[in-house]
C-alpha cells in the first residue's frame, strides 16, 4: 500500500557517477462515496478532473467498442454543478431501467435460457484485448470484469463459467470499467483511498426478480471494504461501482488530510433530496500521512517462546510491527504489554491472529495518524555484485542503507565482518 508523500529523490548518474536531485510528488486521488458507486459515476467524476477534456473524449470514444459511444455533459443537482457520463448502445442509453445508476448485472445460468443473446466471461476477455488500449488498461478491465463473474458465481452458487452476461449490459458495464481504467491510467495517481461506501438499502429489481440492497453479488465485491446502508431506499452501490473500487483502491477511510489540487463531481440519474453525486479530490503533497491501527493486550501467563512463536505469526499475518514491553500486572506479576501496528484493511485479521495465538481475552485498539517517508527499493552494481539499496524520503529528508541480508551474504563468502563489507563499498 503506498502513502501519501512527496519530497526529493536522488536518481545516480551511472554516466556521470554523481547524484542528481530530482522533485517527487504524490499524487493521492480521494473518492467519496457517500452516494454510493457507479461506473458511469466513476467516468464522469474522473472525466471531470482530465484537462484535455476534448482529446480524451475522442478517445473513448474510439476504443474500438462496437454500437457503443459515450456523451459527457454538465449537469446540476441541489444546486451542484457536475458532469453525467451516458454510455449508448446502439442508440439506446445504459440505465433505461428503475435502478438509481448502472445496467451492470449479469444473468446467471444458459444462454439458452434468455431471449436475449449473452456472453460468457471468456467472451468478455476477447472484446476487451481486442480494443484500442493500452496494455495496462485491458489487464486492469479484465481483472474488474473476473471480480464481478467471481461475486454472481458466489452468489448463484455455480462455476463461474457457468455466468453469462445479458449482450447490452456486457458492453455498457465493458465501456464504465475501460472508460475507469482508461482514466486512471491517464490521470497516473500514486495512490487510491476511499470513503466508506453508502450501499443505499431497501429493494432492487433485476433478471432474477427482486432482491435486497446491496444486491448479493455487490454485497460479496464489498465483503473486507467498509460499508453502510445510509437512509436512503434504492441501490447506490452497483456490482460494477463495487468491482472498480475493489481492484484500485489502496486503503478505505474518512477523509485524510488533504491538499487539494481539484474536485470532480459525477452524477447519477435519479434525483434525491440530497445530490446524487459521487466526488472525487486530487490531491498533491510534499508531506505524507497515513492511518493505522495499535491493537494492544496485557499478558502474563506466556513463557517466552509462545510470545515468540505468536510474534511470529502476526509477523506472517501482515502486521507492520509487533513488539513486545515488560510490565508490572496486578498482584505484582511480571507481564508483557503485545503491541501491534497494522492497516486498517489487515485489523479484523490480526485481532482473529492475537486471539488465537495468545492467552489474552480482550483486545484494545486506537486508529492513529503517522508520518511516513517514501520507501524505496534500487538495485546498485558493486566490488561484491548487485545488492539492494533501501532508500526513504520525503519532508526535506533522504535515507539510505544497504540491504542487511545482501550484505551478510557478501561478509560470509569472504570471511569478513559486516564493518568491513560497508566499508569497501564507501
Amino acid at each position: 500500500m503506498m502513502c501519501t508523500i512527496a519530497g526529493k529523490w536522488y536518481n545516480e548518474r551511472k554516466d556521470f557517477g554523481r547524484k542528481e536531485e530530482v522533485d517527487f510528488i504524490m499524487k493521492t486521488l480521494f473518492i467519496e462515496c457517500g452516494m454510493g458507486a457507479a461506473g458511469d459515476m466513476l467516468t464522469a467524476a474522473l472525466f471531470d478532473l482530465v484537462e484535455e477534456k476534448e482529446t480524451m473524449l475522442a478517445r473513448m470514444n474510439a476504443i474500438g467498442l462496437e454500437g457503443v459511444h459515450v456523451h459527457i455533459h454538465p449537469v446540476q443537482q441541489c444546486g451542484i454543478q457536475g458532469l453525467h457520463a451516458q454510455v449508448h448502445v446502439h442508440g439506446h442509453e445504459e440505465g433505461e431501467h428503475e435502478h438509481a445508476h448502472d445496467h451492470d448485472h449479469p444473468h446467471a445460468g444458459h444462454g439458452h435460457e434468455h431471449a436475449h443473446s449473452h456472453h460468457t466471461l471468456s467472451d468478455v476477455h476477447r472484446i476487451i484485448h481486442k480494443l484500442n488500449v493500452s496494455e495496462t488498461v485491458k489487464e486492469n478491465a479484465v481483472a474488474v470484469y473476473r471480480l464481478i463473474a467471481q461475486a454472481e458465481a458466489k452468489a448463484h452458487d455455480m462455476p463461474i463459467t457457468n455466468i453469462h452476461f445479458h449482450e447490452v449490459g456486457t458492453l455498457d458495464a465493458i465501456a464504465d470499467i475501460v472508460y475507469v481504467c482508461m482514466l486512471l491510467e491517464h490521470l497516473a495517481f500514486d495512490q487510491i483511498v476511499c470513503s466508506p461506501v453508502c450501499t443505499g438499502s431497501g429493494t432492487v429489481r433485476c433478471a432474477h426478480g427482486i432482491l435486497p440492497v446491496p444486491a448479493p453479488a455487490t454485497a460479496y465485491l464489498l465483503e473486507g471494504i467498509p460499508a453502510y446502508a445510509g437512509t436512503i431506499q434504492t441501490e447506490l452501490c452497483t456490482p460494477t461501482g463495487a468491482a472498480l473500487l475493489k481492484h484500485f483502491v489502496d486503503r478505505f477511510c474518512e477523509m485524510p488530510v488533504l491538499r487539494t489540487r481539484k474536485i470532480g463531481y459525477g452524477m447519477g440519474t435519479k434525483t434525491f433530496e440530497r445530490a446524487n453525486c459521487l466526488r472525487v479530490f486530487w490531491a498533491e503533497d510534499e508531506e505524507a500521512s497515513d492511518e493505522v491501527y495499535e491493537l494492544r493486550c496485557n499478558i502474563d501467563d506466556m513463557s517466552g517462546e509462545e510470545l515468540g512463536f505468536a510474534m511470529d505469526r502476526l509477523f506472517e499475518s501482515g502486521a507492520r510491527d509487533v513488539f513486545l514491553i515488560p510490565l508490572t500486572m496486578k498482584k505484582s506479576r511480571p507481564g508483557v504489554l503485545l503491541s501491534v501496528i497494522c492497516a486498517t484493511a489487515e485489523k479484523e485479521a490480526m485481532v482473529r491472529a492475537i486471539f488465537r495465538h495468545t492467552t489474552t481475552l480482550g483486545i484494545r485498539e486506537s486508529r492513529c495518524s503517522r508520518y511516513v517517508l517514501k520507501r524505496h527499493i534500487e538495485q546498485e552494481e558493486t566490488r561484491f555484485g548487485t545488492i539492494r539499496k533501501k532508500g526513504a524520503s520525503g519532508y526535506g529528508i533522504l535515507k539510505e542503507k544497504y540491504e542487511y541480508e545482501d550484505l551478510a551474504k557478501f561478509a560470509k563468502e569472504m570471511g569478513i565482518s559486516l564493518f568491513e563489507v560497508k566499508k569497501r563499498l564507501k
